[in-house]
Order: structure tokens, then sequence, then C-alpha cells
């Protein structure tokens, strides 16, 4: 997939960008786990998602937040890691004016900026959230959520308890008019090792059956 370099409020911004397969094709927009762990575009967690997102059918986009791989600037602890979000997504809708759908996927800290980009793009569709970090930053935001989603976590999560993600998930589910699915994998863990089979295929079957209600 060819490499792509975006204009950002702190410099350039490197990422990987997969064309749709029509000219109005869905859009998905991939976030990274934190910078300040090693977190990259070429986490296996984002890398999964970013290929479930285009098999079927996604013009798809992940990218390195700033002071990561190519990227410039430096980790802004969060709020110029949401412009960075917002810049990408500027870039991804662009490129795909006639998009008919607008996704967002994140993990760890990735799922943290998604949830928040989301807040501010009511235009989103659908997200994904893998082991967000809600016992790390404060997620009460989400008043309310404007789009329907999962959040997929592991029962093994000594990072993040799963207690702390129920915590969110009963929150949101007391929305009208979004639905919230909550996933747990049995025996997985906060970075998924011997598990990735199984964000592949809960993701995969998760936006199957949300492709199949409203066709992208």
């Amino acid at each position: 997939m060819p490499e792509v370099i975006l204009p950002g409020a702190a410099g350039r911004i490197e990422g990987r960008y997969s064309p749709g397969k029509r000219p109005n094709a869905p859009i998905a927009l991939i976030l990274h786990p934190h910078p300040k762990a090693a977190g990259h575009m070429n986490n296996p967690v984002a890398v999964t998602l970013h290929k479930l997102f285009v098999e079927r059918g996604f013009a798809t986009l992940r990218y390195n937040s700033r002071g990561v791989g190519k990227s410039q600037g430096e980790f802004d602890s969060g709020i110029g890691e949401l412009a960075d979000a917002a810049t990408a997504l500027d870039w991804l809708q662009a490129n795909n004016p006639a998009a008919t759908q607008t996704w967002v996927a994140g993990y760890q800290f990735g799922a943290y900026i998604g949830m928040q980009l989301l807040m501010r793009r009511p235009e989103t569709d659908g997200f994904i959230s893998v082991s967000p970090p809600s016992n790390m930053y404060d997620f009460s935001f989400l008043a309310p959520c404007p789009a329907s989603g999962l959040f997929l976590h592991g029962t093994n999560d000594t990072v993040v308890p799963p207690v702390e993600v129920e915590r969110v998930v009963n929150k949101l589910r007391t929305q009208k008019g979004i639905i919230i699915d909550y996933e747990l994998e049995e025996g997985a863990s906060h970075f998924w090792q011997d598990h990735m089979g199984a964000v592949e295929r809960r993701v995969g079957a998760y936006l199957d059956k949300r492709l199949e209600e409203k066709p992208a």
C-alpha cells in the first residue's frame, strides 16, 4: 500500500493509504497505541484493523502521530494527537468526497483519541475501540456518544481491567438511538499476544453485521 505524507500542524504526518474499490467507497481511519509505549501505525492490532476495513472495500488510512516514525513534532499528551487525527480524517475525506460512510477505529491510546475525534465529527457512522484505556483517561466526554460501535477487550487485561471498560459501556448504553456492542475475549491480554485471530474474527463479524444492516 502506498506511503502518503500529510501536512500536519506539527509538520509532516506519515501514513499508509489503501484506496477504496469504487469512487464512493466508505472510509476508515485507524489510530495506533501510545507513542510513549512504542506505539506506531505498524502495530499488529492497527495493521489488522486496517486489513479488515480494506477487505470490505473501504478507503483506509493509518498514520503515525507526531513524533512517531517519519512524522514530525513531539508527543503532546493527547492534544496534538487529536489534532493529527482530525488532519488525517480531513485528508481522507478530501480524497474521498463521495464516501458513503465514515468509520474510526483505534487500539489502546488510539481508541481514546478516536473516541474524542468521534465527538467532534458527527458525520461518523461507526467506531471500533480495542482495549480502550478507560482507567487512564476520562471518557466522560462521551455524552452523548454520536455513533454506534464496538468495544473489544480481553478478560486478562491487567493494564485496563475489564470492569473499567464495562463502566463506560454501561453508561453509553443508557442513551437512546445508538447501540454499543461490548465483547470480551477470554484469555486475551492488553497486548493481544496469541489472540490476534480473535481481533480479526470479532471485528470482522461486527463490521459484516453493520454493513448488512446498512450497506456502504
